[in-house]
């Protein structure tokens, strides 16, 4: 079979770094935190006051107020992201084949505020059954993919992937394996998630999971710091046009990077922890780079899954040291959950576009927040804390791993014309 060669053509994004691929760039590089106190609801009575929200939105800037009321905000951010990738990538929609466009939309939870305060008007009165009509249609998880296929008129495959926080990650693979065999020309991809509500943050303090740093908000996300005490939990969404080679070609298409494999593995250990010694994980990015067919030392940078928990950042870098041996030791590691909290379901997604822009301006965003070694982690791994630093990125890994013990690796490569 001739495989086709997957590269992409656009990026959009809307984060709590910034409602643009730019702002969200220009954050990353200058190790912003997005982190502060939590203004979407009274957090006062909460272990954690604190989240990594979008700042200064306002649906009216996008939607008109009729539509804004029928969509959840995790619909909202998907469509914005989803409009300016498909901007970025500058198609002629007269020309352009749309029963050869998909679009897979991802989300761990989906339309959580929107069922959660149709739950509370209910439970406010009578027993009487008067919910919204749009009830159904705004918590769905595939209703964002369906709500841009319909607005653009593509026709190919229309779906969403659900798999926690690595969601988007499965999103994204699916659709560069489409391409690869040929069934589609383009894919819109990516993931949104808008979870900072009442059940969202007392669901993940009930679990232990998220930092109670309220009195530091900017300093609570501490990927592989020995006082990290859990990730701060953020929304957003993140889409990005994936596009076959020649199909990009054609059209004189801007080419970012091309996507050079993959690795989806599963844990078999727990719901919520990963396995201690990152097996899963190891066996995502072997998988990757085998793909990609490169060898491990060809690699110069990972965006780790770095989530500032006690046990994951554990594994995680055990999974790397394993996997690279000495190499490890000079591959620049990185979190960028470090600024832009856990966005759930659009991590992957957010977090393939911080590497995507690595590759292209050679620079890798820092991890920051890191004050102290933890003695359980190798500490001779560079994890770009504090600066972002310049380097030519031939080769990166971005990874993703959800509760469930799904995890996914996508290997990029830089772009070259042959």
């Amino acid at each position: 079979m001739n495989l086709k060669r997957v590269v992409v053509t656009g990026l959009g994004a809307i984060t709590p770094l910034g409602n643009t691929v730019e702002e969200l760039w220009n954050s990353l590089i200058n190790g912003v935190s997005g982190a502060a106190g939590i203004t979407r609801f009274d957090a006062s009575k909460f272990k954690t006051q604190i989240a990594c929200e979008i700042k200064g939105y306002d649906p009216a800037n996008y939607f008109d107020r009729k539509e804004s009321r029928k969509i959840d905000p995790y619909t909202q951010y998907a469509m914005i992201a989803a409009d300016q990738a498909i901007a970025d990538a500058n198609f002629n929609m007269d020309t352009l084949d749309k029963d050869r466009v998909g679009v897979i939309i991802a989300t761990g939870i989906g339309g959580f505020t929107s069922f959660l305060q149709e739950v509370i008007e209910f439970a406010k009165g009578d027993g009487t059954p008067r919910f919204n009509p749009f009830f159904i249609p705004k918590i769905i998880g595939d209703i964002a993919a369906g709500h841009i296929s319909i607005k653009y008129g593509f026709r190919g495959p229309n779906y969403a992937t659900t798999s926690a926080c690595a969601s988007s990650g499965h999103a994204i693979i699916d659709a560069f394996n489409q391409i690869k065999l040929g069934k589609s020309s383009v894919f819109v991809v990516g993931g949104a998630e808008a979870g900072i509500n009442p059940a969202g943050i007392g669901g993940f303090n009930a679990m232990h999971a998220i930092s109670t740093r309220n009195d530091d908000p900017k300093t609570a996300s501490r990927p592989f710091d020995k006082d990290r005490d859990g990730f701060v939990l953020g929304e957003g969404g993140g889409v990005i046009i994936l596009e076959e080679y020649e199909h990009a070609i054609k059209r004189g298409a801007k080419i970012y990077v091309e996507i050079a494999g993959e690795g989806s593995t599963a844990d078999a250990h727990h719901i919520t922890s990963p396995h201690p010694d990152g097996l899963g994980a190891y066996m995502a990015m072997k998988l990757a780079v085998e793909e990609a067919g490169i060898k491990p030392e060809d690699v110069d940078h990972i965006n780790t899954h770095g989530t500032s928990t006690p046990v994951g950042d554990i594994a995680e870098q055990k999974a790397v040291v394993n996997l690279f041996g000495q190499h490890a030791y000079k591959i620049n590691l990185n979190a960028t959950k470090s600024m832009h909290g856990h966005l759930l379901g659009s991590a992957a997604a957010v977090e393939l576009i911080a590497t995507i822009l690595a590759i292209k301006n050679s620079i890798i965003p820092p991890t920051i927040n890191h004050f102290t070694d933890d003695p359980d982690i190798d500490n001779n791994l560079n994890f770009t804390f504090g600066n972002a630093v310049k380097r030519e990125v031939n080769f990166a890994l971005s990874n993703s791993f959800g509760f469930g013990g799904h995890n996914t690796c996508i290997a990029l490569k830089k772009f070259q014309d042959k």
